[in-house]
Protein backbone atom coordinates (compact mmCIF):
# COMPACT_ATOMS: atom_id res chain seq x y z
CA UNK A 1 0.00 0.00 0.00
CA UNK A 2 1.29 3.47 -0.90
CA UNK A 3 1.47 6.15 1.78
CA UNK A 4 2.26 9.87 1.37
CA UNK A 5 5.18 9.68 3.81
CA UNK A 6 8.55 8.00 3.21
CA UNK A 7 10.09 5.23 5.27
CA UNK A 8 13.86 5.32 5.82
CA UNK A 9 15.56 2.28 7.34
CA UNK A 10 19.08 2.75 8.73
CA UNK A 11 21.25 -0.22 9.72
CA UNK A 12 24.86 -0.46 10.84
CA UNK A 13 27.15 -2.52 13.02
CA UNK A 14 27.24 -1.41 16.64
CA UNK A 15 29.62 1.52 17.03
CA UNK A 16 29.41 2.78 13.44
CA UNK A 17 27.55 5.92 14.53
CA UNK A 18 24.03 5.11 13.37
CA UNK A 19 22.21 6.55 16.38
CA UNK A 20 24.23 9.77 16.45
CA UNK A 21 23.62 10.38 12.74
CA UNK A 22 19.88 9.71 12.96
CA UNK A 23 19.58 11.96 16.03
CA UNK A 24 21.43 14.79 14.26
CA UNK A 25 19.25 14.39 11.16
CA UNK A 26 16.04 14.67 13.20
CA UNK A 27 17.36 17.80 14.94
CA UNK A 28 17.88 19.40 11.52
CA UNK A 29 14.73 18.10 9.83
CA UNK A 30 11.55 18.14 11.93
CA UNK A 31 9.64 16.28 9.20
CA UNK A 32 11.67 13.15 9.93
CA UNK A 33 10.21 11.28 12.88
CA UNK A 34 11.42 8.18 14.72
CA UNK A 35 9.53 4.95 15.07
CA UNK A 36 10.39 3.66 18.52
CA UNK A 37 11.21 -0.04 18.56
CA UNK A 38 10.58 -2.56 21.33
CA UNK A 39 13.48 -4.40 22.93
CA UNK A 40 14.10 -6.90 25.71
CA UNK A 41 17.50 -5.39 26.59
CA UNK A 42 18.02 -3.09 29.56
CA UNK A 43 18.34 0.70 29.07
CA UNK A 44 21.86 2.10 28.58
CA UNK A 45 23.11 5.42 29.89
CA UNK A 46 20.41 8.10 29.74
CA UNK A 47 17.98 6.08 27.62
CA UNK A 48 14.31 6.37 28.61
CA UNK A 49 11.35 4.06 28.04
CA UNK A 50 9.31 5.29 25.08
CA UNK A 51 12.02 7.63 23.79
CA UNK A 52 14.94 5.51 22.52
CA UNK A 53 13.06 2.20 22.89
CA UNK A 54 10.10 0.59 24.56
CA UNK A 55 11.89 -1.63 27.09
CA UNK A 56 9.75 -4.73 27.65
CA UNK A 57 10.08 -8.11 29.34
CA UNK A 58 10.51 -11.35 27.40
CA UNK A 59 6.93 -12.23 28.30
CA UNK A 60 5.61 -8.94 26.91
CA UNK A 61 7.65 -9.39 23.76
CA UNK A 62 6.32 -12.94 23.30
CA UNK A 63 2.76 -11.66 23.57
CA UNK A 64 3.37 -9.06 20.84
CA UNK A 65 4.90 -11.69 18.57
CA UNK A 66 1.85 -13.92 19.02
CA UNK A 67 -0.44 -10.97 18.29
CA UNK A 68 1.47 -10.30 15.02
CA UNK A 69 2.14 -6.75 16.22
CA UNK A 70 5.62 -6.55 14.70
CA UNK A 71 6.44 -5.88 11.06
CA UNK A 72 9.84 -7.35 11.91
CA UNK A 73 11.69 -8.65 14.92
CA UNK A 74 15.05 -10.29 15.43
CA UNK A 75 17.66 -11.53 17.89
CA UNK A 76 20.57 -9.10 18.12
CA UNK A 77 23.46 -9.50 20.61
CA UNK A 78 21.43 -12.04 22.62
CA UNK A 79 18.45 -9.68 22.95
CA UNK A 80 15.30 -9.17 20.88
CA UNK A 81 14.18 -6.07 18.98
CA UNK A 82 10.89 -5.50 17.17
CA UNK A 83 9.21 -2.79 15.09
CA UNK A 84 5.50 -2.09 15.45
CA UNK A 85 3.63 -2.19 12.13
CA UNK A 86 0.89 0.10 13.44
CA UNK A 87 3.37 2.77 14.58
CA UNK A 88 4.93 3.00 11.12
CA UNK A 89 1.71 2.96 9.11
CA UNK A 90 0.06 5.58 11.30
CA UNK A 91 2.86 8.11 10.79
CA UNK A 92 3.52 7.64 7.06
CA UNK A 93 -0.23 7.66 6.39
CA UNK A 94 -0.25 11.17 7.89
CA UNK A 95 2.54 12.21 5.50
CA UNK A 96 5.45 12.12 7.94
CA UNK A 97 8.81 10.67 6.97
CA UNK A 98 9.65 7.88 9.40
CA UNK A 99 13.19 6.73 10.14
CA UNK A 100 14.03 3.39 11.72
CA UNK A 101 17.28 2.30 13.33
CA UNK A 102 17.40 -1.49 13.13
CA UNK A 103 19.74 -4.38 12.34
CA UNK A 104 20.23 -5.69 8.80
CA UNK A 105 17.84 -8.62 9.34
CA UNK A 106 15.05 -6.24 10.25
CA UNK A 107 15.83 -3.95 7.33
CA UNK A 108 15.47 -6.83 4.88
CA UNK A 109 12.18 -7.88 6.47
CA UNK A 110 10.85 -4.30 6.38
CA UNK A 111 11.61 -4.04 2.66
CA UNK A 112 9.42 -7.08 2.01
CA UNK A 113 6.46 -5.41 3.74
CA UNK A 114 7.03 -1.79 2.69
CA UNK A 115 8.29 -1.98 -0.89
CA UNK A 116 8.96 1.78 -1.01
CA UNK A 117 11.22 1.74 2.05
CA UNK A 118 14.67 3.26 1.52
CA UNK A 119 17.37 1.14 3.16
CA UNK A 120 20.63 2.84 4.20
CA UNK A 121 23.70 1.11 5.64
CA UNK A 122 26.32 2.93 7.71
CA UNK A 123 29.88 1.57 7.50
CA UNK A 124 32.86 2.38 9.73
CA UNK A 125 36.03 3.47 7.90
CA UNK A 126 37.99 0.48 9.29
CA UNK A 127 37.83 -2.37 11.78
CA UNK A 128 40.40 -0.60 13.95
CA UNK A 129 38.25 2.50 14.17
CA UNK A 130 35.13 0.47 14.95
CA UNK A 131 36.90 -1.27 17.85
CA UNK A 132 38.17 2.09 19.10
CA UNK A 133 34.68 3.60 19.07
CA UNK A 134 33.22 0.66 20.98
CA UNK A 135 35.95 0.93 23.59
CA UNK A 136 35.65 4.73 23.90
CA UNK A 137 31.94 4.68 24.66
CA UNK A 138 32.72 2.51 27.72
CA UNK A 139 29.30 0.87 27.83
CA UNK A 140 30.23 -2.76 27.14
CA UNK A 141 32.46 -5.37 28.71
CA UNK A 142 35.46 -6.68 26.71
CA UNK A 143 33.53 -9.88 25.97
CA UNK A 144 30.55 -7.89 24.67
CA UNK A 145 32.83 -5.79 22.47
CA UNK A 146 34.31 -8.94 20.96
CA UNK A 147 30.78 -10.23 20.30
CA UNK A 148 29.80 -6.96 18.63
CA UNK A 149 32.88 -7.07 16.39
CA UNK A 150 32.17 -10.69 15.45
CA UNK A 151 28.59 -9.79 14.58
CA UNK A 152 29.77 -6.72 12.66
CA UNK A 153 31.70 -8.94 10.23
CA UNK A 154 28.43 -10.70 9.37
CA UNK A 155 26.48 -7.44 9.18
CA UNK A 156 28.76 -5.53 6.79
CA UNK A 157 28.66 -8.47 4.37
CA UNK A 158 24.97 -7.61 3.76
CA UNK A 159 25.61 -4.09 2.46
CA UNK A 160 24.83 -5.01 -1.17
CA UNK A 161 21.19 -5.62 -0.16
CA UNK A 162 20.76 -1.94 0.72
CA UNK A 163 19.85 1.03 -1.47
CA UNK A 164 22.53 3.38 -0.13
CA UNK A 165 25.76 3.12 1.86
CA UNK A 166 27.43 5.86 3.93
CA UNK A 167 30.99 5.50 5.25
CA UNK A 168 31.11 7.33 8.57
CA UNK A 169 34.70 8.51 8.62
CA UNK A 170 33.86 12.18 9.15
CA UNK A 171 30.63 12.73 11.09
CA UNK A 172 29.81 15.99 9.28
CA UNK A 173 30.31 14.39 5.88
CA UNK A 174 28.25 11.34 6.85
CA UNK A 175 25.44 13.58 8.09
CA UNK A 176 25.55 15.56 4.82
CA UNK A 177 25.26 12.28 2.92
CA UNK A 178 22.30 11.15 5.03
CA UNK A 179 20.52 14.48 4.49
CA UNK A 180 21.17 14.20 0.74
CA UNK A 181 19.60 10.75 0.59
CA UNK A 182 16.49 11.90 2.45
CA UNK A 183 16.06 15.01 0.32
CA UNK A 184 16.63 13.25 -3.00
CA UNK A 185 14.12 10.54 -2.08
CA UNK A 186 11.45 13.17 -1.44
CA UNK A 187 11.98 14.52 -4.97
CA UNK A 188 11.60 11.21 -6.79
CA UNK A 189 8.59 11.13 -9.09
CA UNK A 190 6.93 8.25 -7.24
CA UNK A 191 7.45 9.91 -3.85
CA UNK A 192 6.15 13.29 -5.09
CA UNK A 193 3.16 11.55 -6.65
CA UNK A 194 2.31 10.01 -3.25
CA UNK A 195 2.99 13.14 -1.21
CA UNK A 196 1.46 15.68 -3.64
CA UNK A 197 -1.33 13.64 -5.16
CA UNK A 198 -3.65 16.66 -5.40
CA UNK A 199 -1.08 18.64 -7.39
CA UNK A 200 -0.63 15.80 -9.87
CA UNK A 201 -4.42 15.54 -10.17
CA UNK A 202 -4.85 19.29 -10.66
CA UNK A 203 -2.22 19.25 -13.40
CA UNK A 204 -3.97 16.29 -15.00
CA UNK A 205 -0.82 14.17 -14.92
CA UNK A 206 -1.73 10.52 -15.48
Amino acid sequence: MDFPGNLFVVAAPSGAGKSSLVKALMELDSHVQPSVSHTTRAPRGQEKHGREYFFVSNQEFDAMVKADAFVEWAHVHNERYGTSRHAIEEKIAQGADVILEIDFQGAIQIKKVFANAICIFILPPSWEELRSRLERRAEDSPDTIELRLKNAAVEVAQVSKFDFVIINESFDRALFDLKAIVHSQRLKVAAQRRARAETFKALQIP
